[in-house]
């Protein structure tokens, strides 16, 4: 990674790039900046919990640390000495998951939601002075039906917390109306919901310190950013009905890509012509470095193509851009990660938009369409490069080549055909097992890479399973899950499109769905933004508590924690890698970075917070924890993570991460397994 020619820049760099009048503050662009990302380490690992660590969080002023547990307590840190100052029984009866400070109340009031699926708020101010203390809840909420997994809290406001929880629901809890919800002997119903939603797969959202910006972290997916207020210039903006449009071919492209004018003076009044040629001089740098990763690996390639269009978009003209985003989409198609085939598509479609008489976006976008089993429109895409370029012998293999996978295509579905022709069920059509509708959604999405569609694409009747299993785990939980017995209830919806959604639980009863599922398609926007950044590397299959965050407070780098125990911190406006660090010995779940100096708290399945400052001699884009350096290649480790979450069936598109407030459900027909987590044996 460090042979890549890519700026890093360091404390001269800042001070040389200064505006002049510049009333910036100084020390906020030195919070977080990558010289000193590439120096974290482990300084000091924090003792005082018995199971694993599910949440940790700062006060406002950063001076105290809290932190909930499997062992059902909170504890409070102390941040100047690293020393514990409170370790309160809550009296939770199951796992807590989650606990915050409540602003404003001189950090005397704290607040935590379990898996007991209650909502307890405490004051620090009863306590005896103890190490070790049992303290009543202030407040006792119990409107939850299911596990509490995320608080909530405003800035300035001393009077309320949110609560989400696996029952579908968020509410609000405001101080000033009781200490009790629901009052003894109501139902829960009566209890404030601000908002009911379907099942989700995210695992954390949180907003970048202008409010703008957005990331949300998604189970067996990347992490992703979103500006939930207005669309960058590099933004696409369409309708979901836009996506068909967009893999399908057409000679035309409406409108044309217009590059901004680019301003002739800094604020400070110099001229900018020299810095201008200067740095299109380092973007065809890194686009001839990226040219030449085609032949090897792509990863780099694929970061020096999103430094130029990340950063000098504005600068560079519009033959420079369009042949970083060809080349970007080949290196994409090249690496075949998770999602790469639709963020190939994007670039060629922007492409396309520059030079529509070009046949490079014409044939990478016919390999993209065959990656994702698309073959009918790959072939008119192809044919149509060929047109433009006939003499070129790639692109006359790749029309062939569509052909025969179209050809393949049909060969495989008549063989399916005839093989299931004789099961029928009493409606009419073919009997499907089990295993034929946990496996429709591979076969049925377009997202699937694995081959071509098959014959389920085309039936009469399009059935859709929902399956909930909810897990209870004994022994050693988050270390060998694959030991331990698991016990648990199964909830099992099948359903054919035309017929009433009904849900049939274990005990046989059939229930209706809420009234809230059957509007959703009512509260989704017409036209929608699409994503700012994608960032890759870690895995996020195995917990649904897993963080994504920003870094500093001007949110310029963003961290997350992965199922290898490793935790990951990329630059924002680029998706690239710059640190890569071991955080656990399983997982690392939570990623909370200090409100004014640069260190970062991490926990996970150990039971201990690690605390990391830029204290490493040497700066690295790799390190561990106490155990010594890390020795793992990132990309080795990289590729280990892609290969876990590509196992994952069920997928996001780009085109459908069209706004965060529009919480994606699982494509139809999928398989739904909520993950489990470490519990407290």
């Amino acid at each position: 990674m460090d042979s890549v020619p890519f700026h890093d820049g360091n404390i001269h760099h800042i001070l040389e790039t200064r505006y002049l009048h510049s009333r910036q503050d100084v020390n906020h662009r030195l919070q977080t900046h990558s010289s000193l990302i590439r120096r974290l380490t482990q300084e000091r690992e924090l003792e005082g919990h018995l199971g694993c660590v599910n949440a940790v969080a700062w006060n406002s002023r950063g001076s105290l640390l809290i932190s909930g547990s499997d062992d059902t307590r909170i504890n409070i840190w102390n941040y100047a000495d690293r020393k514990l100052l409170h370790s309160i029984d809550t009296g939770h009866t199951a796992n807590i998951f989650c606990t915050k400070f409540i602003p404003e109340t001189s950090d005397e009031i704290v607040v935590s939601g379990a898996g007991d699926a209650e909502v307890r708020l405490f004051n620090l101010s009863h306590l005896n002075g103890s190490a070790e203390n049992a303290i009543a809840p202030s407040a006792l909420y119990q409107c939850h039906t299911r596990r509490v997994k995320k608080l909530a809290v405003e800035n300035g406001n001393p009077n309320m917390v949110w609560s989400a929880s696996e029952d579908g629901t968020l509410r609000q809890h405001d101080f000033r109306e009781g200490t009790s919800c629901p009052p003894a002997g109501s139902s829960h119903q009566e209890c404030r919901s601000v908002l009911g939603h379907p099942s989700l797969h995210l695992t954390h959202v949180t907003f970048g310190p202008d409010g703008d910006e957005v990331l949300l972290s998604y189970s067996g997916e990347h992490v992703y950013l979103m500006n939930v207020n207005h669309a960058g210039l590099n933004d696409m903006q369409y309708t979901s009905g836009d996506v068909s449009k967009l893999m399908t071919y057409s000679p035309t492209i409406n409108g044309m890509e217009l590059q901004p004018s680019i301003s002739s003076v800094f604020p400070n009044g110099f001229s900018i012509k020299k810095n201008v040629a200067a740095k299109i001089d380092y973007c065809r740098k890194l686009i001839k470095y990226a040219e030449k990763t085609l032949n090897d690996g792509p990863y780099y390639g694929i970061e020096a193509c999103n430094e130029v269009l990340n950063c000098y978009s504005l600068t560079i003209g519009p033959a420079l851009k369009y042949e970083c985003l060809c080349i970007r989409a080949a290196l994409l198609l090249k690496r075949k990660w998770k999602n790469d085939a639709h963020m190939a598509i994007r670039d060629c479609c922007a492409a396309r938009k520059i030079d529509n008489y070009d046949y490079k976006a014409l044939y990478y976008m016919s390999d993209a369409l065959s990656q994702l089993g698309r073959h009918k429109e790959a072939l008119d895409f192809a044919v149509a490069a060929q047109l433009l370029a006939p003499s070129i012998p790639e692109v006359a293999e790749r029309v062939e080549k569509a052909k025969k996978d179209i050809s393949s295509a049909e060969a495989e579905k008549n063989n399916k055909t005839n093989d299931g022709g004789s099961r029928f069920d009493s409606r009419g059509g073919r009997i499907l097992s089990l295993s034929d509708i946990l496996y429709r959604s591979e076969a049925n999405s377009d997202a699937s890479q694995d081959g071509p569609r098959s014959e389920r694409d085309d039936s009469d009747y399009d059935e859709e399973l929902e399956l909930d299993f909810e897990t209870s785990m004994s022994g050693d939980e988050g270390h060998d899950v694959e030991s331990n017995i698991l016990h648990g209830s199964l909830n099992l919806r099948i359903h054919r499109r035309g017929d009433s959604r009904e849900s049939t639980g274990a005990n046989g009863t059939v229930e209706s769905p809420s009234s809230s599922s059957q509007n959703d398609k009512a509260y989704q926007s017409e036209a929608a933004i699409d994503m700012n950044q994608r960032f890759i590397g870690h895995c996020n299959v195995g917990t649904d508590i897993k963080q994504a965050s920003f870094l500093g407070q001007r949110g310029e780098f963003v961290a997350s924690g992965s199922d290898d125990g490793r935790w990951f911190i990329w630059e924002k406006r680029t998706g690239r890698l710059i640190k890569m660090l071991n955080g656990d010995e399983s997982v690392v779940n939570c990623v909370q970075c200090h409100p004014f100096d640069f260190v970062v708290a991490t926990s996970g399945i150990d039971s201990t917070i690690k605390l990391w400052t830029p204290s490493a001699p040497v700066p690295s884009a790799v390190a561990g924890g106490a155990a010594g350096p890390e020795t793992a290649d990132v990309l080795v480790a990289m590729e280990s993570n892609q290969q876990k979450l590509s196992r994952g069936r069920d997928s996001i598109l780009p085109f459908e991460l069209l706004e965060p407030f529009r919480m994606h459900e699982f494509p139809e027909g999928s398989l739904r397994l909520r993950p489990f987590e470490c519990a407290q044996s």
